[in-house]
């Protein structure tokens, strides 16, 4: 080891260290602040969960591919969001859920919130890299309105990034399209119950439906699919169902004047069934039908409900849904919890009797429940252009918008675990 000069340490000139110490604190702690102060600025609308600047997109987590719960978090309000990914003028956007041109006060503020899990991100998804990813495959939105509300925020997203698109109507679909650079096409079956249904009205000859009184009603053949979706299976490699609004609707289906009278094998069930037991039975057999005819290699996914807000009475009782901004927590509870018996309790009674059934079966649950109960001001509420509140479907762009993010984030969980 060499040796130091005595004389060159000696001769060193000695530096106080304390006016240098104290430079370096004033500084750190001035920069601080100043950050402090600009995280703290209010913004113009406030939150009842939190609300806080975005960081940029690079500064993000990722997504912990199959180990975050996406349900369990809160909605965050963006104030560096200028814009929607696609705007009001995309033509597949139904003219009720077109809160821009509905003039609803809230349509700007509406795509500003953003669903933060708990525990990790969920970014917006790339419309270009999912195009690309999912190059000649075919996707099928099989349900209601409401999947039909989550197909055409899909299609419009897809719509902003890529314009040679192909209008059609695969298999069966009541709409469809084609992205022809990348052979990718999404279809939507439109589907109430899953299973066949139409007016039965009593044999003047008797039967066993006669026997007991009936005189009307919708049959339900809980084993046949219903025409509109039953070559879906067979043509799509990815498949997204959703079924349950209809199942409630006792305006549709008067339980006296027009109930569900449920046939297998084509002989009604007696004891004839409650609505709810039909729909058990109906879901095992649409799921048993799906799982053998679908192709070896598709993804099947359920998508839970979706919420209804209507506060002050249904639809058809003068209920409506005026809030601007989420709800909280202690208000989402007052509004779905099963033990109230509220107007809009079968959210969760549905998806008691979708996770009953699907359980052990070869689908894949998309949760978009619980992070939609707090979105009270994402409805079309009185701008839809009903005579009655629409607090049922979901302005666009809005809040299906986040549902697809999730969606897209459960296909690239699999095919990575895949």
């Amino acid at each position: 080891m060499a040796a130091r000069d005595p004389n060159l340490v000696t001769s060193a000139k000695k530096i106080p260290l304390f006016p240098l110490l104290s430079l370096i604190c004033f500084t750190s702690v001035f920069l601080i602040l100043s950050q402090f102060r600009k995280a703290s600025i209010p913004s113009a609308l406030t939150s009842p969960n939190r609300s806080f600047d975005i960081p940029d997109e690079a500064s993000r987590s990722t997504v912990r591919v199959g180990s975050c719960d996406y349900s369990d978090g809160s909605w965050v309000y963006d104030r560096k969001a200028s814009s929607a990914r696609y705007d009001h003028t995309c033509k597949e956007i139904f003219k009720g859920w077109n809160c821009r041109l509905g003039n609803k006060s809230n349509a700007g503020d509406i795509v500003k919130w953003r669903w933060k899990p708990d525990h990790c991100d969920l970014p917006q998804f790339d419309p270009v890299r999912f195009l690309q990813d999912y190059r000649d495959s075919s996707i099928g939105f099989v349900g209601d309105s409401l999947n039909r509300n989550m197909f055409v925020s899909l299609f419009c997203s897809l719509r902003s990034v890529s314009n040679e698109v192909k209008k059609w109507r695969p298999a069966g679909a009541d709409r469809g399209f084609t992205f022809l650079l990348y052979n990718l096409t999404i279809a939507y079956h439109r589907t109430n119950l899953l299973a066949r249904y139409g007016r039965w009205s009593a044999n003047a000859h008797g039967g066993a439906l006669e026997s007991l009184g009936f005189k009307e009603g919708f049959r339900v053949d809980v084993d046949i699919p219903e025409s509109t979706w039953a070559q879906a299976p067979s043509f799509h490699d990815i498949l997204i169902f959703n079924t349950g609004h209809w199942w409630w609707a006792p305006s549709k289906f008067d339980p006296v004047k027009s109930p569900m009278l449920f046939f297998n094998k084509g002989q009604p069930i007696i004891p004839p069934l409650p609505p709810d037991r039909g729909l058990d039975l109906v879901l095992e057999r649409m799921i048993c039908y799906v799982e053998e005819r679908s192709k070896s290699n598709a993804v099947k996914i359920f998508r839970t409900q979706s919420p209804r807000h209507f506060e002050g009475g249904d639809w058809d009782q003068g209920g409506s849904c005026p809030r601007l901004q989420p709800i909280s927590t202690e208000q989402v509870e007052n509004l779905f919890s099963v033990n109230n018996n509220g107007t809009n309790v079968e959210t969760r009674l549905v998806n008691e009797h979708l996770y009953k059934v699907l359980s052990g079966s070869g689908f894949v649950v998309l949760d978009i429940t619980h992070l939609s109960e707090f979105r009270a001001d994402a409805h079309p509420s009185s701008a839809g252009g009903k005579k009655h509140d629409d607090c049922m479907h979901w302005c666009l762009p809005g809040l299906t918008d986040t549902w697809n993010d999730l969606f897209i984030a459960h296909l690239y969980s699999i095919r990575n675990r895949n």
